[in-house]
């Protein structure tokens, strides 16, 4: 699950965010999660209530969800509750280090909702998140 501003990620700063569109970044997170035996579904929105509806429907589509909301990780207490409804085993992602820049970026409000959080490590992130996952569904075990 992708969220705000995740529709323009080739355009924002690319030494934080990498420079690939997010068709692009999905193309590669679904070649992965092939190679760890998952079956991904992509969602993105720029609207919060559309994130949380879709957060609220994610039992009925999967056993557990990536999640990158973006700006929202920090301050959407109501995508945090829908995430905490949804039980799913979650990894939170961040392209970019967010504990190595602005103060705010510093808080998440998926902690204690999420198996981990993996930040700073660009799109190898999702690599890490997506074995996370098969791990917890011990898928391959």
């Amino acid at each position: 699950m992708h969220g705000v501003n995740f529709d323009i990620l080739e355009r924002r700063d690319a030494s934080f965010y990498g420079g690939r569109s997010l068709s692009e970044l999905e193309h590669q997170i679904a070649r992965w999660a092939r190679e760890a035996k998952l079956e991904p579904i992509f969602f993105q929105t720029n609207h919060e209530g559309e994130f949380v509806e879709y957060l609220h429907r994610l039992p009925d589509l999967a056993d557990a969800c990536v999640i990158n909301a973006g700006a929202w990780t920090h301050y959407s207490r109501a995508i945090a509750d829908a995430l905490g409804v949804a039980a799913l085993p979650a990894v939170e992602v961040h392209l970019s280090d967010v504990e190595a820049r602005e103060d705010w970026r510093k808080v998440s409000v998926f902690d204690g909702l999420v198996v981990e959080k993996i930040s700073g490590k660009g799109a190898d992130g999702y690599r890490e998140a997506l074995d996370v996952i098969a791990r917890e569904l011990g898928v391959g075990a």
